[in-house]
């Protein structure tokens, strides 16, 4: 090896070596660095920045939402009710330095957080609350996570239950309410048509009441109704006055 060859492998060294220092980081990455195992005032990027291994180390953190699966969970109510919920949570980390520094895997820790906290919450409502009530269980889901996940430097925006899986017995338990529900209905409002039906032939009752010209005429208008139906059936109308005589004979 001559004079000249040795400082050609350095100037190759120190080439390859900054070419490996070199990073790109994307416009939705940060990059928390270690450098002598002491974390930097702020983390690195978007774009070109510089990591001099071994001095330092960089950890990659996404600022892009996270749409995490929740699997189902095993709740009872509070009315002694087996069911099966699983759900789904939209967060994004705020400050990177939190989510490296504070937790060993924020999302991890993150999953285990919401499974544990839709078991609890849920645990604590009856099956028609959960049924009725989805948007506030959310609302409250959301506000408990986002507050214990925040000293990680984690915002949830969103939590959503998407479905509750009930046994099959309950099914049809509920099946029958909504029946019996919808033939109270039924029958309410059968009753309302009837009352108001009532009141209306009251209304016409007294009407032909003061005028028996209108009584003649409205029984004409039946038989004619009746007339122009194809039926077997012969209608002759027979005066009540005609029965008078005949009712005073056998009372006397």
């Amino acid at each position: 090896m001559n004079l000249f060859t040795f400082p050609i492998i350095v100037i190759a060294f120190i080439v390859l070596y900054l070419l490996n220092a070199i990073k790109i980081l994307k416009e939705y990455e940060r990059g928390v660095i270690f450098r002598l195992g002491r974390v930097l005032s702020k983390p690195k990027g978007p774009g070109l920045i510089f990591v001099f291994p071994p001095i330092d180390r960089m950890v990659r953190v996404s600022l892009r939402i996270v749409v995490m699966d929740i699997p189902a969970q095993d709740v009872i109510t509070k009315d002694n009710v087996s069911v099966k919920v699983n759900a789904v949570v939209y967060f994004r980390v705020m400050a990177p330095q939190k989510a490296v520094l504070e937790v060993q895997d924020y999302l991890f820790a993150t999953s285990q957080l919401a499974q544990t906290t839709l078991r609890s919450v849920l645990g604590e409502v009856e099956l028609d609350e959960l049924l009725s009530g989805r948007e506030k269980l959310n609302a409250q889901l959301q506000d408990i996570i986002d507050k214990h996940s925040d000293p990680w430097g984690i915002k949830v925006q969103l939590v959503e239950m998407k479905h509750v899986d009930l046994p099959e017995n309950m099914v049809r338990a509920i099946a029958k309410q909504a029946e019996a529900e919808r033939e109270r209905r039924a029958k309410v409002i059968h009753a309302e048509g009837e009352f108001q039906a009532a009141g209306k032939l009251t209304e016409a009752a007294d009407i032909i009441s003061t005028n028996p010209q209108a009584l003649q005429l409205r029984f004409l208008g039946t038989l004619t109704e009746i007339a122009t139906e194809k039926n077997s059936t012969i209608i002759f109308p027979l005066p009540i006055d005609m029965l008078k005589a005949f009712v005073y004979k056998k009372e006397k």
